[in-house]
């Protein structure tokens, strides 16, 4: 593996669900403490600080650390049952190895339901809940949870590995939603440091995104930019099912997003991105998502304003323990990132609005 797929591994491999984004926090702490600032606000989002001329535009890049996953709500004999954190498809959850986080330590379980061959045709038929399954960690006999140190509110994470697949640069993984853009913004600070900017920029890991994009309220109070682009991941359409003709799919380059359900973006800076990928020659494609959001849903309603626009890395799969990315787009949307950073001076920034 080169330097950026063992970070890749680090990253989607380190649990953080909502609310438990602390090993994410202290990776991106290690990697970034060389390059800028670092400081956190008061609900945990990480916030390094890139000052450059001095009185200039405060830009912001948020990618959100948590991932979707489970918390212990509560134990039925021997067997646990858990919350939902962020927006699960509940079929996907039947078999899922996960990792629950205790106090104490880490314990392997599956996440399982009663077996469709004890169930009534009725049962069977009726569409499955996620109060149906409960996770199976192995107990028998009188043995209980809570004498492993289960207890309810204990992290609940998908224990699935980091695997480049047969095509060399294509990536499994958990969590790539986001750790997809939490590495795009890192990586974009770390080449932003040899220029000499126009600007001061904040790489913001945003915390509990998936649970009501709360850490970027919070982290946009802290920092009141100027102007913010949110990284995340779009979806990838470029499977068996999908619309001829989708533009969302793997090697497509970087998704300039001009809708979802929590943000229409400031089309200046929209445009202006466009503009400077057809110069550099950077793939991109324009994409719509009619549900959902993101960071840039709350942020760019702080205060009196603030111009957004999400660029995306397309990722097969997001919302399951298992999506699949390329290393080209994320490449390319690192590399967008950048100059996209280098040009938003004051004037830059006075005309968006």
């Amino acid at each position: 593996m080169d330097r950026l797929e063992v970070l890749m591994k680090e990253f989607t491999e380190a649990p953080g669900v909502s609310g438990a984004e602390q090993k994410v926090f202290a990776l991106m702490e290690r990697e970034l403490a060389p390059v800028c600032d670092i400081e956190k606000d008061r609900l945990g989002s990480f916030i390094g600080r890139l000052a450059g001329s001095k009185g200039g535009p405060k830009v912001m890049l948020a990618a959100h650390m948590d991932e979707i996953g489970l918390m212990v709500s509560h134990f039925t004999g021997k067997y646990i049952r858990f919350n939902t954190l962020g927006g699960w498809w509940v079929p996907r959850l039947i078999g899922l190895p996960v990792r629950i986080f205790t106090s104490r330590k880490e314990i392997v379980g599956v996440v399982a339901s009663k077996s469709p061959f004890t169930m009534e045709k009725e049962e069977r038929d009726r569409p499955i809940n996620s109060k149906d399954l409960f996770i199976d960690v192995g107990l028998s006999g009188k043995q209980k949870p809570e004498t492993l140190g289960i207890k309810p509110g204990d992290p609940v994470v998908p224990d699935f590995p980091f695997t480049i697949l047969s095509g060399g640069k294509t990536y499994m993984a958990k969590a790539w939603d986001n750790r997809a853009g939490c590495l795009v913004v890192v990586e974009a600070l770390k080449k932003l440091k040899r220029f000499k900017l126009p600007n001061t920029v904040y790489g913001v890991g945003t915390v509990q995104e998936e649970v009501g994009i709360r850490g970027a309220v919070t982290s946009g109070h802290t920092i009141a930019p100027d102007v913010c682009i949110a990284v995340d991941v779009n979806i990838a359409r470029d499977l068996p099912g999908s619309p001829e003709g989708s533009t969302e799919k793997l090697g497509a380059g970087v998704s300039i997003c001009v809708y979802d359900a929590s943000l229409i973006p400031n089309t200046q800076l929209r445009d202006h991105v466009a503009s400077i990928a057809e110069k550099k020659k950077i793939p991109f494609h324009f994409s719509a998502i009619p549900f959902g959001g993101t960071d840039g849903g709350r942020i760019h309603l702080n205060e009196s304003g603030v111009p957004t626009l999400v660029l995306g890395v397309p990722t097969r799969y997001i919302h399951s323990s298992a999506g699949i990315l390329n290393r080209k787009d994320f490449d390319n949307t690192v590399k967008l990132l950048v100059e996209v950073v280098r040009t938003l001076g004051p004037a830059t920034i006075e005309g968006l609005t």
